[in-house]
């Protein structure tokens, strides 16, 4: 089984949840619900994994998510 790593990370300026991989050549994209990001993903990556010429047909998808909240003080 390969194993991917996902990293999502909140634009609060465009208000998207944004998912980029080191793993997945060519991965990145944006939603504005992390639902919709992870329909997206799982979704893509096989798309971007058989257009590399990699193996993709058991794939473990570890998604990474990080929202930093900005507050006035």
């Amino acid at each position: 089984m390969r194993q991917v790593t996902v990293y999502a990370f909140w634009d609060d300026e465009a208000r998207v949840w944004v998912a980029e991989s080191a793993d997945v050549p060519g991965l990145v994209t944006e939603a504005e619900t992390i639902e919709a990001l992870t329909e997206k993903i799982q979704n893509l990556i096989p798309e971007l994994m058989s257009l590399a010429g990699k193996e993709h047909a058991l794939t473990d998808v570890h998604l990474r998510m990080e929202r930093h909240l900005e507050m006035a003080v």
